[in-house]
């Protein structure tokens, strides 16, 4: 179901998404919390890095709220989505980016990280659907998350305080 998070960035395979001229393999990102438009982690790491920022939806997933940022779990809860943008950068940033968004999520390559980033379809305002990079609570956080939840039952960030 996923790619390996590397640094490295996508599999050279991955299709071509976002505006033309992307560059071949260079996914979009979903971000569904600090780092959405306004968020904090969005002007360190996204502005001015942009190509492209959508508004879209994560089905099938479920948002936690963690210690001053949210934790995106699967969950097959009918009706649980995740609503957030979909952010593509520019191609001469991407790798930058991509970097930058692993650290920052402590994405590690086997899996052990805080968060996981696994290629997953997003559905846009639009209706069409696209493969973007996501960020998933690590195994051990969404193993916590299981037994004590936190759910965000709006399954966006930026209304957290309507529970």
């Amino acid at each position: 179901m996923s790619d390996a998070p590397t640094a490295d960035g996508p599999t050279a395979d991955a299709p071509t998404a976002g505006p033309p001229g992307a560059r071949p393999g260079a996914l979009p990102f979903f971000v569904y919390g600090t780092l959405r438009t306004g968020g904090r982690n969005h002007a360190v790491h996204l502005a001015g890095r942009c190509a492209d920022i959508r508004p879209a939806v994560l089905e099938g997933a479920a948002l936690h709220d963690g210690p001053g940022f949210p934790y995106a779990v699967p969950d097959g809860t009918p009706g649980r989505r995740i609503l957030g943008e979909l952010i593509t950068v520019r191609p001469g940033g991407y790798a930058a980016a991509l970097a930058a968004l692993d650290r920052l999520e402590d994405c590690r390559a086997d899996g052990t990280g805080e968060y996981v980033r696994e290629r997953l379809a997003v559905r846009t305002v639009s209706g069409s659907t696209e493969d973007a990079w996501v960020y998933l609570a690590g195994p051990a956080v969404a193993a916590r998350l299981r037994v004590h939840p936190a759910l965000i039952p709006s399954g966006d960030w930026t209304r957290r305080t309507e529970r």
